[in-house]
């Protein structure tokens, strides 16, 4: 082989080489330019779907969620806040009535007939009727007309007399006196403290006594002889009889 032919072999030889590289370095180009492409419209879709009408919607409907949720809880403390100003309400009002049936005169017996009347005369007894009966049945509650402190309690009227069966006499804030006689029990004990409208015995017929009823007294010092007409009493007072 020639000088001159082996140089010409080994440039062919250089310039296959390069243009194989450029080959390679073009495919790789257009691979990457390929690839870019394909980002570039995966990116374009993404944000096409972002605005599309699905995000809209679902933004449209967590909204509407927050708004309601929102309502239902101001709803919710209003309704709380109203329960609580009603509660508030209804402690004050059972207070006050508290205190008003605390200061109130009540009726001793509830579903009676109205028998021998305060002052009456007659030979049953040994002065004219120092009180007002209620003809009620045996057992029949006996309630204080009004608060106070027990005084008097036993047989013998308490003390005031056979006549008078078991008894009860009640010291009251004004400075009167309530007497409950004939009764079959007595449930209250001397010096105890009792509320208006409490059951302190039950009716019956023990004493100077011709059936079952209650004798009721108000009096204006504990002990018998101070009595004063009581069914004008206890009207006076706010309760009729």
């Amino acid at each position: 082989m020639s000088k001159f032919t082996a140089i010409r072999n080994a440039t062919n030889s250089k310039n296959s080489q390069n243009s194989a590289k450029k080959t390679v370095l073009r495919n790789r180009v257009a691979v990457v330019a390929g690839g870019l492409g394909v980002a570039v419209a995966a990116g374009a879709g993404i944000a096409n779907a972002a605005a599309g009408p699905n995000l809209t919607n679902l933004a449209s409907n967590v909204g509407s969620t927050v708004s309601a949720q929102a309502a239902a809880q101001a709803k919710a403390a209003k309704d709380a806040k109203a329960a609580a100003a009603k509660t508030k309400a209804a402690a004050a009002k059972a207070k006050k009535d508290a205190a008003k049936k605390a200061d109130a005169w009540v009726k001793p017996v509830e579903k009676y007939v109205l028998g021998s009347t305060f002052g009456l005369a007659g030979s049953h007894w040994s002065h004219n009727h120092s009180g007002q009966d209620f003809v009620v049945p045996t057992g029949t509650q006996v309630h204080s007309v009004h608060k106070g402190t027990v005084v008097k309690a036993g047989p013998w009227g308490g003390g005031d007399g056979p006549a008078y069966g078991n008894a009860i006499v009640v010291k009251h804030d004004n400075g009167m006196y309530t007497q409950y006689a004939h009764l079959s029990q007595i449930q209250v004990h001397v010096g105890q403290q009792v509320g208006t409208g409490q059951q302190i015995g039950l009716s019956g017929s023990t004493g100077n006594s011709t059936g079952p009823h209650l004798h009721f007294e108000v009096r204006t010092g504990p002990d018998y002889g101070t009595g004063i007409e009581p069914t004008g009493f206890l009207r006076a007072h706010g309760d009729a009889v």
